[in-house]
């Protein structure tokens, strides 16, 4: 038997959703159509206002609702230091953990040849530009994912860096290989970052 048109949609609409397949897809949809009609004009507003009113930072690349973001344009921020991550979601993560007072640069992605991402699909040549414009950095702590692919990223973009004569960093001993930052608690956040090492 075929959904009507509508749920049909609806579902194809969840599956886009990274790690929805058609089943919870499916469940999902069905749960919506049972939620009270104000409950789903507001859902649906949100997603709207989240397209209309979120933008990337045009310094860091962080989301912001303003250009450029409350980070980037507070005075009273470490200008030396610029932490390098992998997406806006981890930026979050530093600043709940409260101990990191510099600057961040967010990639929105890594390298992977095989997935065809290259240097020119993420923000790799805006953070070059910003270095070559500031006198204040000093270093650049390399804060990706312990995958392959953010391992090979910090090691592209540490060779870009070093030549300038920048100190370049990576997150030390707390993040286990194969972990994500969004899923680390502070205390392993602030190891990490207190016991950063040179590449």
């Amino acid at each position: 038997m075929q959904y009507p048109l509508p749920i049909a949609r609806l579902i194809e609409s969840y599956m886009k959703l990274p790690g929805i397949g058609e089943k919870t897809a499916t469940r999902l949809a069905f749960y919506t159509l049972d939620m009270p009609q104000e409950d789903v004009e507001d859902f649906s507003k949100s997603l709207i206002q989240i397209k209309k009113d979120i933008h990337y930072c045009s310094i860091c690349g962080n989301i912001t609702e303003t250009d450029p973001c409350v980070i980037c344009r507070d005075p009273n921020r470490d200008q030396s230091t610029i932490m390098v991550v992998e997406q806006a979601k981890d930026v979050m993560a530093f600043e709940e953990m409260g101990e990191y007072d510099g600057l961040y640069h967010v990639l929105h992605g890594v390298l992977s040849p095989m997935d065809g991402i290259g240097p020119e699909e993420v923000n790799i040549k805006s953070l070059i530009t910003r270095l070559q414009k500031s006198d204040d950095v000093k270093e650049v702590i390399l804060a990706l994912n312990s995958t392959s692919e953010g391992e090979a990223t910090a090691m592209y973009i540490g060779k870009l860096i070093k030549p300038a004569g920048l100190k370049v960093t990576r997150l030390a001993a707390g993040l286990a290989v194969g972990s994500d930052i969004e899923y680390a608690n502070s205390i392993t956040l602030k190891r990490a970052v207190q016991g950063r090492t040179s590449l």
